[in-house]
């Protein structure tokens, strides 16, 4: 007991270089930013001596006792990486995450909107300290298998994993194409086994159609590097098939990249109509504004409910706020803080929490969501937000309702 408190504290204090970060927020919930103007992710970051210094000496205390005493062998990397990341999650901040500079290429990849899997978005499960499936993507390995939302992953490969571990677990979730992995769920009390084929994922794919009365319905689950254009091919293809209004579908949308909302958001917006307001620990404020004069010119409902997260509720905040549309379902997941993405000198990374971000209205998001102009919840029936057959679908009816 003694050995493992030791080690625990050795993990959590120790520091050589501050580096890096993360996992899919496929995983989940969120959503990211580019930050420089090629688009390239990241800025790099050097810590000076004096800056690390009396870390260094506490750590070098501490690297002293367990050469003295450690029976088993030293693999100083890993040692290295477990203080980054204690020191990390120090910050009790869900988003602030570390990612080493083995798993940075793949997870990229999952930013970009592709990569090796089954095609699930998860989150972390703090009460039960486990990771829960947010929900499968459609038409991926996962869903086919059966995973549900809400299952939560108790093992991978027969390697346990708890809420903090979910960038391990999400990488080794991932893999070659046509390889299988393991995965052992809890669902509800039942403990039941998958083994799912590894797949190329598409991760978010634009869906369209044309419902009653002309009226277009779009949707999608995420925002990745091409979901606006996308999007805007998308609406193009429906308002050839003569479509007067529209329905943007947020529901389960965790969010993702936050210049393709925006870029949604100009195609409806009038040009240089405030989109959203960043503002970062010293009160220093950037506008967003349009740039463009508007490309859709019609009614629009935005769905939502309590997984429209980060990207997601700027689209929906900034479409409420300048009267573009109305929302219709319930209030949102309330993800009012952006991630930076800073790629250090050794290759590693940093998801690091830099800026919240508030309407056109100035209103706050982080922990509150954005409330509908029309609530409707779901039939008591309906088992899960993810699987919801049209007939049952309260939410679109009422859109389709008030379009009419």
């Amino acid at each position: 007991m003694e050995e493992k408190r030791r080690f625990k504290v050795y993990k959590i204090i120790m520091l050589v270089v501050l580096v890096s970060f993360i996992t899919f927020l496929v995983t989940s919930i969120g959503m990211y930013k580019y930050f420089t103007e090629n688009k390239s992710v990241g800025k790099s970051i050097i810590l000076t001596s004096t800056e690390s210094n009396n870390i260094d000496k506490k750590i070098d205390k501490y690297r002293k006792i367990i050469q003295q005493y450690y029976l088993g062998e030293i693999d100083e990397q890993k040692l290295e990486e477990g203080a980054i990341k204690g020191y990390i999650e120090g910050l009790n901040d869900p988003y602030t995450e570390y990612i080493s500079k083995e798993d940075m290429k793949e997870y990229m990849e999952d930013t970009m909107g592709n990569f090796v899997g089954i095609g699930i978005y998860m989150v972390k499960d703090q009460d039960a300290n486990k990771i829960r499936v947010l929900s499968p993507i459609k038409n991926t390995p996962a869903e086919k298998a059966g995973i549900l939302p809400g299952d939560l992953i108790v093992s991978v490969d027969g390697i346990q994993y708890t809420a903090d571990e979910m960038s391990v677990a999400s990488n080794k979730i991932k893999g070659e194409e046509g390889t299988t992995v393991k995965l052992e769920i809890l669902r509800g009390t039942e403990t039941l086994n998958f083994e799912i084929t590894r797949e190329g994922i598409k991760v978010n794919p634009v869906e369209g159609k044309v419902l009653e009365k002309n009226i277009g319905y779009i949707e999608f689950s995420s925002f990745d590097e091409s979901t606006a254009e996308d999007f805007k091919t998308k609406f193009e293809e429906l308002q050839k098939q003569g479509i007067k209004s529209l329905i943007i579908d947020l529901r389960n949308n965790g969010g993702g990249i936050v210049e393709q909302a925006l870029k949604i958001a100009d195609y409806i917006a009038e040009k240089d109509s405030v989109l959203l307001y960043e503002v970062d620990k010293n009160n220093n404020e950037k506008v967003k504004k349009s740039q463009n004069s508007p490309i859709i010119n019609m009614p629009i409902i935005v769905l939502t409910n309590g997984n429209t997260a980060s990207s997601s509720e700027i689209l929906a905040g900034a479409l409420k706020d300048l009267g573009k549309a109305k929302i219709v379902g319930t209030k949102t997941y309330g993800k009012g803080v952006i991630q930076q993405i800073m790629t250090l000198p050794d290759e590693s990374g940093l998801k690091i929490t830099t800026e919240k971000y508030l309407t056109p209205s100035r209103a706050e998001i982080n922990k509150i969501g954005i409330e509908p102009d029309e609530k409707v919840e779901l039939p008591e029936s309906v088992k899960s937000e993810f699987l919801l057959e049209e007939k049952d679908d309260t939410q679109l009816q009422k859109a389709i309702e008030i379009l009419k």
